[in-house]
């Protein structure tokens, strides 16, 4: 009988000498009780296989997948060298078959195993090789989950991960998103409008608005000319004479204070780890100028584009573990802007006043978070003025006017994400409910537009009132119960 060396060197001569022998040389036979099976073996890891008989001469069939080195006549030390299959053959001393074993050389799933069991000890993930790939199943508490074994198992296998995980209670986020906004503006105005009215002289200083007139002398001449100030709060008009020239001066001073304020509240619900989208407003064409083809000069085409305006809202939740939620969020409010308006080819396309953030946080469920703000503060000073009189020291007031604007805008926008569940039907409530179209007296006997339902008391269309159920007593068990629960009030 062929004592085989225990060493490397020894395997890859049998080997080497099995292959040059010719093949007519070689008379083999396979043994009426020959063997076959599968061998796996992970990579740059060792396999033992033990035969069930004496053999004589061992092959690989690809020395580059799986090394083999005979240990004793029953049993051979198999190498993974490269992920792959390959053939392991064995002889006995009669060169007779005794058996042929795949060897399949993947990933290392057992190391694979105990490390997600060690980094995530909650999750019952099973693992299993199926050729070069790692096959992940099992059900998982959340998405993340389902991207962290991916990870961990792209380690070991690559981009051969195949996920057959699912997630088991998949969770549903209610997001709120808060747009506040004030607008204050204020402005002052101060100045003098002077007429110098006499038999050859005509003039004036100021406003000089030929369409609105103040002051006319006895034969119904315009003598004061105020355009620049119709909305004054307040007009002083003063006329006196400097020999044969008569001289008229208006103040006029203007105050105005205003204050605007934006409050939209989107709210939307999604699942865990996909997206959803909100928009509440409209669309607005926007004509596009597209080069023609056509003959001679070639024409150019008119398209119109629609463009959306209004509160959207885009957000994508993720429910990690403990409760926080990540959020990939993207708020909007726009409105149409007429003073940014452009013209093309005669047509009038409207601009867009927009407030828009997008960000990635995380909360927890119900917490609040301002993520966006701005604080913008415009100011405009001007000063009009006759040329030289204007400067004089003191009398320069009656002869120039001044006025400022300023602007202040304060914005900012909250998020809060709600971890959410489905209630029983008739359980919520919408606007309508509790409105309803007027009766005729209603509507042309008092002007009512429209019907409260439930509020008055004496109201016939109220609904009745809800009555409370009475729970049914809780059922005590017997003291012999196996179950050994005990029910507590």
């Amino acid at each position: 009988m062929l004592r085989l060396s225990g060493t490397l060197a020894a395997a890859a001569c049998v080997a080497q000498l099995a292959l040059t022998v010719p093949a007519a040389a070689q008379a083999i036979t396979a043994a009426p009780a020959a063997s076959t099976g599968e061998v796996s073996v992970p990579v740059n890891k060792s396999q033992v296989v033990v035969a069930d008989r004496p053999f004589a001469k061992v092959l690989i069939g690809n020395a580059d997948i799986a090394d083999v080195v005979p240990l004793t006549n029953r049993s051979v030390y198999v190498l993974g060298k490269k992920q792959g299959t390959t053939s392991l053959t064995l002889y006995d001393r009669n060169n007779t078959l005794i058996a042929v074993m795949d060897v399949a050389v993947g990933p290392d799933v057992v190391s694979l195993r105990r490390q997600l069991s060690e980094l995530m000890p909650n999750e019952p993930i099973s693992v299993r090789a199926s050729g070069d790939s790692v096959v992940l199943s099992g059900v998982v508490s959340s998405g993340p989950a389902v991207d962290r074994a991916k990870q961990i198992a792209a380690t070991f296998a690559g981009d051969k991960v195949v996920n057959l995980l699912s997630v088991g209670a998949t969770q549903q986020v209610m997001l709120e998103v808060r747009f506040s906004e004030m607008n204050r503006t204020a402005a002052k105005q101060l100045g003098f409008n002077n007429a110098f009215l006499g038999k050859d002289v005509r003039g004036g200083t100021g406003s000089n608005a030929p369409q609105t007139t103040l002051l006319t002398d006895q034969n119904g001449r315009p003598i004061v000319n105020l355009q620049g100030i119709i909305d004054s709060f307040g007009v002083g008009v003063a006329r006196y004479g400097l020999g044969p020239l008569s001289i008229v001066t208006a103040m006029d001073a203007l105050e105005r204070k205003g204050i605007v304020t934006t409050l939209a509240e989107p709210t939307l619900i999604a699942l865990s780890g996909e997206s959803a989208s909100f928009l509440a407003g409209g669309e607005f064409p926007v004509p596009v100028a597209q080069g023609g083809t056509g003959s001679g000069n070639g024409a150019t085409t008119i398209t119109v584009e629609f463009k959306p305006f209004g509160v959207s809202l885009a957000f994508t939740p993720t429910v990690l573990d403990d409760g926080v939620i990540n959020l990939e969020v993207a708020p909007e409010v726009s409105s149409i802007d007429p003073s940014a308006s452009v013209q093309i080819n005669g047509l009038t396309v409207p601009g867009l006043q927009t407030r828009r953030a997008k960000t990635t946080l995380e909360l927890r469920d119900g917490q609040s978070f301002a993520i966006a703000g701005l604080l913008r503060n415009d100011f405009q000073d001007t000063v009009r003025q006759f040329p030289v009189l204007g400067s004089i020291p003191i009398l320069g007031a009656l002869f120039r006017s001044t006025g400022f604007q300023k602007q202040e805008t304060e914005l900012v926008i909250i998020v809060t994400p709600r971890l959410v569940k489905p209630v029983s039907a008739g359980t919520l409530s919408v606007p309508t409910d509790r409105v309803m179209p007027p009766s005729e007296g209603d509507l042309f006997g008092f002007g009512r537009t429209d019907r409260a339902v439930g509020i008055n008391p004496l109201d016939p269309y109220a609904p009745p009132p809800e009555t409370k159920k009475a729970k049914p007593p809780a059922r005590a068990l017997p003291q012999d119960d196996p179950s050994g629960y005990e029910m507590r009030k």
